[in-house]
């Protein structure tokens, strides 16, 4: 897998070198704590590492994307 894209609050973020199994489980494991922080990427070219708040009610999708 070449990264995960995550959209969150209406942006776009990334993760790198992990698997999509992990960070599903990362965040659902969040959930059932109440809330936990994520660790993503933002920006193009350079990332940036971010912060993300999970917490219930909050939308967020995962989407595997392949290495080509």
């Amino acid at each position: 897998m070449k990264r995960i894209d995550i959209y969150y609050g209406g942006q776009h973020y990334s993760v790198s070198g992990r698997e999509y199994e992990d960070v599903r489980q990362e965040i659902l494991g969040g959930l059932a704590s109440g809330q936990a922080w994520l660790r993503v990427n933002i920006g193009e070219g350079q990332d940036v590492p971010s912060d993300l708040l999970i917490s219930p009610g909050v939308a967020i999708s995962l989407v595997p994307i392949a290495a080509t």
